[in-house]
Parts: C-alpha cells; sequence; structure tokens
C-alpha cells in the first residue's frame, strides 16, 4: 500500500469546503479524467452510501465508510488502474477559512505505480494539481457568495 498526503488552506468556511467536495455533479470540475457519476444510492454524507464515478468508459465504484459533515470525508474506491482509501479532514483554522487535509491509500502494485505517478508535481492531473484547483473553485465560489 502507498499513502499519499497533502495539505492546503481554503479560504473559505468549513461547511462549504465540505459541501463542495462532496458535490458529485460538480467533482469533474478539479478530478482530472472525471466524465461523470452516477448511480448515488443515498446521502453522500452517510456511511454506506455508493456511487460510480467515470473517467471516460472506466468506471470506479465507490463507497461512502465514513463521514460527519463538516470535519471529515472517507472513501473506499477502485478499479483496475486506481484503487485504495481517500479521506479529508476539513478543520476550522479560526480566522473564517479551512485547513484541508486529503490522504490516499493505494493498493496493489499497479494502483501503488499509478499513484506514484499521479503523485508527483502539481500539473492538472496529480494529486496535488486537482487539490490546487479545487482550492481555486472554493476560494471563487466563497467570494461570489459574500
Amino acid at each position: 500500500m502507498a499513502t499519499f498526503r497533502l495539505s492546503t488552506h481554503v479560504a473559505a468556511p468549513p461547511e462549504r469546503v465540505f459541501d463542495l467536495w462532496t458535490n458529485l455533479d460538480r467533482m469533474a470540475e478539479w478530478v482530472g479524467g472525471v466524465t461523470k457519476v452516477t448511480d448515488l444510492s443515498g446521502p453522500i454524507d452517510r456511511a454506506g452510501t455508493t456511487y460510480t464515478t467515470w473517467f471516460g468508459s472506466i468506471a470506479s465504484r465507490t463507497t461512502v465508510v465514513d463521514a460527519e459533515r463538516p470535519r471529515r470525508f472517507r472513501t473506499r474506491f477502485g478499479n483496475r488502474i486506481l484503487a485504495g482509501e481517500s479521506w479529508a479532514a476539513f478543520e476550522p483554522d479560526g480566522r473564517g477559512g479551512t485547513n484541508l487535509v486529503q490522504e490516499l491509500h493505494t493498493e496493489g502494485i499497479v494502483a501503488a505505480i499509478f499513484g506514484r505517478i499521479f503523485a508527483t508535481g502539481s500539473y492538472k492531473g496529480s494529486f496535488r494539481g486537482e487539490l490546487n484547483e479545487f482550492v481555486r473553485i472554493a476560494e471563487r465560489d466563497a467570494a461570489g457568495s459574500d
């Protein structure tokens, strides 16, 4: 198993950051390659809820393992290219913003290799690039609501 941990600051309150993070209709805005999300089985902030994330014709089934709005969100995901668990923590920074920590655990040799590729650098499809894009969108949305 390979583990990748990222952290950043978002100039938006945890409630807004959590809501965007779990908004499956908007996931494609920051997660590289996502073309759609289907088959949502229940509330996104409830353990046991499942959904399918599509990367073109490749499906990745996801299960919500743990969720506590607006503090944490953990999922188990998998397909033949990348499988494992992802968790995110949303902590208030005391100034109206959020400290966001994301950790990904990949499983298997192929997933470890692809995980390492996605973990390297900050290009658009990398884990860091996606997180940077998420922050940009979250902060833009928060500024637009004021």
